[in-house]
């Protein structure tokens, strides 16, 4: 493990972490995906110190309630600390927006309360507990129930920082079901097409797509799938900074950092975050793709309604260029208003067709640095990593392309197909690494609060030390 003199990750987890900050009381309408009784939003997916975040509540009934809004983190291996109790306030029941055009759902509340961010409030992803206050009085033979949802932003900043972790909250966005089945996926013109438009102004509904877990609501992905991967960082004291994929849409806070870090699922993209990104790796900055089906559709940002920029996102069309897989997409669900360069390039590997399913992560190069310390043989595997979606069909003309992993993801037992784990050289003496799968955190750690998953028949075996040295010797080499 690299040796640092005291980051600022190390001073923050220094300091004492909450034992209470993870959902205990959590409750679903008939949908099984919104909890009315107490839910927010945020008037930004990210924000720096000193700048104003809007909060917004409901809830339905009315009733007093307060937000604890902490810092996610290792303090200790609690995983988070209380950074200030606001509250309590007054909540009524704000209105589920009526359908507009193009199926979007968007939220138009009374802010509830701002807070500015205070100047000693480091960058991280912070989760805000919403949670009801009934009136419950001591000797109470049936007390009042009290609820409890998330709302999520995350703090961002402009320092140097070696590492720079890049939430997927596009994706997050994406498969969001609030208020009732309103996602990028359920649109009855078909869930891969175009026509659907969802917005960052409304509240996270439980996580749905391959597992069922209630304690997930108002967080998004962030407990799910990159939680793991934030809390090992900063228990080795890495110097890591985060940001939205809204912060990417400019090179200029990835060109301020060594490391690049694309983290669980980020199939949703901005062709302005491509050609950022694609701008770090030529000036030298090191990319780690440690997520699956990446960099896989256009997603452009537009405004809200009232004109608050970067708060909406629609299917623009796949990655791509002319790759066999881009091209199908577009004769199956097409026509689509823009087409993205080859991800390939960018990434190492491609999205290809099925992109899902579950396998074991296999070393193929076990000479290879990646694997310095870790005892691995060719054919040694990692149980379960792959999935539930990943990466394969290296460009052959990559410059210093090798492939270190690979095999075969099965749906269930079913239609095979072939991923891939690559490295190559990138211009300035830099690297592009791809582990090709979703579930990369997953093996660096279970921190509080996280849920583990499973998929296809498959899953991830949890804390992996081969994982964990993998990731150290990449960026042992990319700290340099």
């Amino acid at each position: 493990m690299l040796t640092f003199d005291m980051t600022v990750i190390e001073k923050e987890n220094s300091l004492p972490g909450s034992s209470d900050w993870q959902l205990t009381r959590m409750r679903l309408d008939k949908s099984a995906y919104r909890s009315p009784f107490i839910e927010g939003y945020c008037s930004r997916q990210s924000v720096k110190a000193g700048e104003v975040l809007d909060i917004f509540v409901s809830t339905n009934p009315a009733a007093r309630f307060k937000i604890e809004i902490f810092r996610t983190g290792y303090y200790g291996g609690k995983g988070a600390r209380l950074m200030t109790e606001l509250g309590p306030f007054e909540g009524t029941a704000q209105p589920t927006p009526e359908v507009g055009e193009k199926r979007l759902r968007e939220c138009r509340w009374q802010k509830t309360t701002s807070i500015t961010i205070p100047q000693d409030w480091l960058s991280g992803v912070y989760l805000g507990r919403l949670t009801n206050l009934p009136n419950n009085k001591q000797g109470t033979e049936n007390p009042e129930p009290y609820w409890q949802s998330y709302i999520v932003f995350i703090v961002t900043d402009d320092r140097k920082a070696d590492i720079l972790l890049q939430c997927s909250d596009n994706t997050w966005q994406a498969y969001n079901k609030w208020p009732d089945d309103y996602s990028l996926y359920t649109d009855p013109k078909g869930n891969q097409g175009s026509s659907a438009d969802v917005s960052f102004d409304r509240p996270y509904a439980k996580y749905a797509q391959i597992y069922d877990n209630p304690q997930s609501v108002g967080s998004g992905e962030w407990l799910c799938f990159e939680f793991p991967m934030a809390y090992w960082l900063e228990q080795h004291g890495y110097d890591v900074s985060y940001c939205s994929n809204s912060d990417m849409i400019t090179p200029d806070r990835g060109l301020k950092c060594k490391a690049f870090i694309s983290i669980g699922h980020d199939e949703y993209w901005d062709i302005r975050q491509h050609d950022s990104v694609a701008k770090m790796r030529d000036e030298g900055v090191n990319l780690l793709f440690l997520s699956g089906n990446s960099v896989c559709w256009v997603t452009p940002f537009s405004a809200n309604a009232e004109g608050a920029p970067n708060r909406r996102i629609f299917r623009g069309g796949p990655y791509g260029g002319d790759y066999t897989y881009a091209v199908n997409r577009e004769k199956r669900y097409g026509p689509y208003p823009h087409r993205g360069p080859d991800e390939g390039y960018l990434m190492g590997v491609r999205n290809i067709s099925p992109v899902n399913g579950g396998g074991d992560w296999i070393c193929q190069k076990p000479e290879h640095w990646v694997f310095d310390g870790t005892g691995m043989k060719k054919g040694d595997s990692v149980p379960g990593l792959i999935g539930w979606e990943y990466h394969g069909d290296a460009p052959s003309d990559l410059p210093g392309l090798e492939i270190l992993a690979g095999g075969t993801c099965w749906q269930s037992g079913v239609n095979p197909q072939q991923w891939q784990a690559v490295i190559f050289n990138g211009p300035k003496g830099n690297f592009v690494f791809n582990a090709s799968t979703i579930w990369w955190a997953q093996g660096m750690s279970k921190p509080p609060g996280h849920m583990p998953v499973w998929s296809h028949y498959s899953r991830p075996h949890g804390p992996d030390k081969r994982v964990q040295q993998i990731t150290a010797n990449l960026l042992k080499r990319a700290l340099m």
